[in-house]
C-alpha cells in the first residue's frame, strides 16, 4: 500500500468521524484508568454497566482502596478475569498515592509499571487523557491494519510500529480511535462489511468481494 492510499483512507476515515474517541465512559484520567484496565479482555459495553455503579461510589485512588477487595470485586464480578483485576486495581491505587500523589502519570514507563498496565493500556492513556500521538494496537486494531494492508504485522508491536511510521501525521492522534469504531462496526472478524464499507475501493483485502457478495 501507498503513501497517497493511506491518506485516503484516513482523510475518509476522519470526515466520516471528525470527534472519533473512546467507548468508555470517564469524568477523569482516574477512571478512565480504571476503566481501560478493565476493559481487557472485556466489551466496552459490559465495562460502562459496572463502572456506572462503581464510579460514584468510588472514583479516587483512595475511595477505591477504602472499598476493600472484596468490595471493588462486588462491583466488577460481572466483567471477566475480575478476580485479578481488582487485585491489580488495589496495588494500582496504592502506587499511584504512593508515588505520583494520586495522579495518573503521563509518561509510558510510569504508566507501565503500575499493576495491571501493559503497553497498550499505556498507550490508551497517553492518547485519550492525554492527547499524545500513541497507537495502542487492541483485536480490533490489528485485524484493520492487516486486513486492509494499511501497516501489517505478524504481532501486535510491530503493527503498532508499522502505523507509527505509515499514518499521516495530521491523523496519528485520532488513528486510534479511528481504527478501532472501523473494525468494531464496519471492519468486523467474521463478516467484514465490505459492500458498506467507505473505504472498500482504497482497501487491499483480497477477499473482499468474495465477502461482499
Amino acid at each position: 500500500m501507498n503513501k497517497q492510499k493511506r491518506l485516503a483512507i484516513f482523510d475518509r476515515l476522519a470526515a466520516a468521524m471528525p470527534e472519533p474517541t473512546t467507548e468508555l465512559n470517564y469524568d477523569s484520567d482516574f477512571e478512565l484508568l480504571i476503566a481501560v484496565v478493565l476493559s481487557a479482555q472485556a466489551t466496552d459495553k459490559g465495562v460502562n454497566k459496572a463502572t456506572a455503579k462503581l464510579f460514584p461510589v468510588a472514583n479516587t485512588p483512595s475511595a477505591i482502596l477504602n472499598l476493600g477487595l472484596d468490595g471493588l470485586k462486588n462491583y466488577i464480578k460481572t466483567i471477566g478475569l475480575f478476580n485479578s483485576k481488582a487485585a491489580n486495581i488495589m496495588t494500582l491505587c496504592q502506587q499511584l498515592l504512593d508515588k505520583h500523589q494520586g495522579q495518573v502519570p503521563q509518561t509510558r514507563p510510569e504508566l507501565e509499571a503500575l499493576a495491571g498496565v501493559g503497553r497498550k493500556t499505556a498507550n490508551v492513556i497517553l492518547n485519550t487523557a492525554f492527547g499524545q500521538e500513541t497507537i495502542a494496537v487492541d483485536t480490533h486494531i490489528f485485524r484493520v491494519a492487516n486486513r486492509t494492508h494499511i501497516a501489517p504485522g505478524k504481532n501486535v508491536l510491530v503493527v503498532e510500529q508499522n502505523l507509527e511510521k505509515w499514518v499521516p501525521k495530521q491523523h496519528k492522534k485520532n488513528a486510534h480511535h479511528l481504527l478501532i469504531l472501523h473494525g468494531r462496526y464496519t471492519c468486523v472478524a467474521r463478516k467484514p462489511l465490505c459492500t458498506n464499507c467507505l473505504i472498500a475501493d482504497l482497501c487491499e483485502y483480497k477477499e473482499k468481494l468474495i465477502t461482499a457478495e
